[in-house]
């Protein structure tokens, strides 16, 4: 394969769908569906309520599906196929939005669940792609490239959106209700448009797989084969992917620095999931106006293009896990910070920091994972770290709220968000990445898939 091509395309996909993040998940679809179901006849708080439930069950949806659908996956050799048939169930769902009706708050509901189980199913196969495509270091840059790529993919469209409805006059439109709508389908199209290049240039890895050497070089830049699997064929088919799925439970302790990351990125990732889903609620607590809470959006997009990029190189000087917990130092002082927010100016400044390391935070967490796996099993392991990840936004929204209303005040929920970061960072601390990647690589020479002498 053209390995820079794919490695452009694979990038190219963040780009795509971090259009659905930001436009529908984060701006516009929560008020848009809390009109919906006001239209019908439901108070605020019962909007409010009807959001928070269903915005739980996608997360637990999703978190009970993605381990085996990545076994399945690996089982069938089938990752780009999957994130295709995944990919297209979100960009439909999407553009289904757009045809909502005043009322219509269940149907928009179910849309909104299908179209985030695919946009996150999607994300499963797609991060699964990264190890044939890069090693060692080159790993690290890559993800970044692609965080930075979605950050600023999906500002630009949100930029457009949020001024289709501030300003539908412009736009030759005849309101804001037609914007939302209309905002929605740019989405599907901007998801798909910029999808296609991943599926015409990044190949579907065969079984056995291509592996790529620790240390690529300008003379040897491509995959080098698989050998031929030595052990047992594994089975195939959905009986095959639950047993497979079992082996995997039953032979976890093999994996141990791997579990220990996943138990870290699972505390620190709740904390980061939580600032993120709860900052516009507390930033309108406090009195801070939805232009504000917009453009601090915005900002953050902005800020974390080139932020990303930065953390790229700072792997390389402090190493992946050292780049994380700096990441993780700034989230402290964040959520610390959140305690004494005042006024709109400190909204943003904490918004510009949030920037200042979400992307680097999530990809290089994505590259160090990716380094600890199996390369035989990336799309089952993405599984399970898709499942951390989506179970990571329980916890943290159930302590900032039970602090809050404990206490009086949602500041003291802020900043209680210390401990997720204190806790994950320690934890860590504590894992062995280079004894991690050795169990990975020993798994697959027991496996039959070696590299060639």
């Amino acid at each position: 394969m053209d390995l820079p091509r794919a490695r452009r395309a694979w990038c190219l996909y963040d780009w795509a769908n971090s259009a659905f993040a930001t436009t529908v998940m984060a701006a516009l679809f929560p008020p848009f569906f809390s009109s919906l179901a006001r239209a019908a006849g439901a108070t605020a708080t019962e909007a409010t309520s009807w959001w928070g439930y269903i915005t739980a069950g996608t997360l637990l949806l999703i978190a009970l599906g993605a381990p085996i659908l990545g076994t399945l996956a690996d089982l069938g050799g089938r990752r780009k196929a999957f994130l295709g048939v995944f990919a297209g169930l979100g960009i439909l769902m999407t553009a289904l939005m757009a045809t909502l009706g005043e009322a219509a708050w269940q149907r928009a509901a179910l849309l909104y669940v299908l179209a985030s189980f695919g946009f996150s199913g999607s994300f499963i196969f797609y991060e699964s792609l990264l190890p044939q495509l890069a090693r060692g270091p080159e790993m690290d840059r890559l993800s970044v490239r692609a965080y930075a790529l979605g950050y600023l993919g999906g500002g630009l469209l949100l930029i457009l959106n949020l001024l289709m409805v501030t300003y539908p006059a412009f736009f030759g439109l005849p309101g804001k209700a037609v914007a939302v709508r209309l905002s929605f389908l740019t989405v599907a199209l901007w998801w798909g448009l910029f999808s296609v290049p991943l599926f015409r240039h990044v190949p579907e890895p065969l079984m056995p797989e291509p592996l790529m050497p620790e240390s690529p070089t300008p003379e040897s830049p491509t995959p080098v084969p698989w050998a031929a699997p030595r052990a047992r064929q594994r089975r195939r088919g959905l009986r095959g992917a639950f047993a497979e799925l079992g082996a995997t439970f039953r032979d976890i302790r093999r994996y141990r620095q791997l579990t220990l990351f996943l138990a870290a990125y699972w505390i620190y990732n709740d904390g980061i999931g939580t600032i993120v889903k709860m900052a516009t609620v507390y930033g309108a607590e406090i009195g801070i106006g939805l232009p504000q809470l917009m453009g601090a959006l915005v900002l953050t997009q902005l800020v974390g293009v080139p932020c990303s990029w930065l953390f790229g190189r700072l792997a390389g000087r402090l190493g992946t896990r050292g780049a994380i917990l700096l990441a993780l130092g700034v989230y402290g002082l964040i959520s610390v910070g959140g305690f004494f927010l005042a006024n709109a100016t400190h909204f943003v400044i904490l918004a510009a920091l949030v920037g200042l390391v979400q992307g680097g935070a999530q990809a290089l967490s994505r590259s160090l994972f990716a380094g600890l796996v199996p390369r035989h099993r990336t799309a089952e392991f993405f599984g399970f770290y898709s499942t951390s990840g989506k179970l990571a936004g329980v916890f943290g929204p159930l302590i900032f709220g039970a602090v809050g209303q404990l206490t009086g005040t949602s500041r003291l929920g802020i900043s209680s968000l210390v401990f997720f970061f204190g806790a994950g960072a320690w934890l860590l601390s504590r894992v062995d990445v280079q004894q991690g990647r050795r169990a990975a690589r020993q798994a697959e020479r027991d496996a039959g898939y070696t590299l060639p002498d």
